[in-house]
């Protein structure tokens, strides 16, 4: 008798919401249990968190659920919370689907450091976040855009909205200082982690980019990698169908 699959927990990348897991979870087979967060600083209730914090906010959510374990799928930051979370809680992740995660050292760039800088990372944060979402707010560029990256326009004049809220560029600015201060600390843990996991990149990822995934793979004991030819970062909003497969595949 097949074992009933463990339920999913989606967790977003940033600026992102719950929703940009909407399209892969409507893919998922009929029977999976999906639960997607938005993760704090993003939820318009709790302030923005590191690794650890969202880790403990991921259990929380898993516990209200009901859900002893669950296979955790992460997108770029909320892939490092997904690795953090099967390195020190092994208890309650089934399997790992790491999409362009953002997981080790060999993923932040000289931008992400910068970001991550107290006051120069906020002032360039707010500047890069407030003028996108202003660009993506005109009709004719977000069309552009859309068209040129296979992005929905419902996405993209979501993503104007939140790029040009002030909260969004606080979140922004905690989470790379964050990121940058605790990923020394994962990946020392990295080859704790016992799930299965697959590591999903995409060819023409250039926030991520695929060496680092490569690396990851060899980090995490057994991981797989699957490179999408062709595809660039936004993976669930881009490639859901692939996505959904994955997270199915994975116990």
């Amino acid at each position: 008798m097949a074992r009933r699959p463990d339920p999913v927990l989606l967790l977003h990348g940033q600026p992102g919401s719950a929703r940009d897991w909407d399209a892969v979870v409507g893919l998922l087979p009929a029977g999976v249990r999906a639960l997607a967060i938005d993760r704090p600083g993003w939820n318009g209730v709790a302030p923005a968190g590191d690794l650890a914090m969202n880790a403990q906010v991921a259990l929380a959510a898993l516990d209200d659920a009901g859900i002893a374990r669950a296979t955790i799928a992460g997108h770029s930051f909320g892939a490092a919370v997904a690795a953090w979370l099967a390195a020190h809680h092994p208890d309650r992740a089934g399997a790992l689907v790491l999409a362009a995660p953002a997981a080790n050292l060999a993923s932040l760039s000289w931008l992400d450091r910068w970001l991550a800088a107290p006051v120069a990372g906020s002032l360039l944060s707010v500047g890069l976040m407030a003028s996108t979402g202003l660009t993506l707010s005109a009709p004719p560029a977000r069309r552009l855009i859309g068209a040129q990256l296979r992005l929905e326009q419902r996405f993209l004049r979501e993503s104007a909205r939140t790029l040009r809220r002030p909260a969004s560029w606080g979140a922004f600015a905690a989470e790379q200082r964050g990121l940058v201060r605790q990923l020394p600390e994962l990946e020392r843990a990295l080859e704790r982690i016992a799930a299965p996991t697959t590591i999903v990149i995409g060819s023409e990822d250039r926030i991520v980019r695929p060496r680092a995934a490569r690396m990851l793979a060899e980090q995490i004991p057994g991981a797989a990698l699957v490179v999408l030819d062709g595809a660039d970062h936004l993976l669930p909003i881009q490639q859901p169908q692939r996505l959904a497969e994955l997270i199915a595949a994975a116990r």
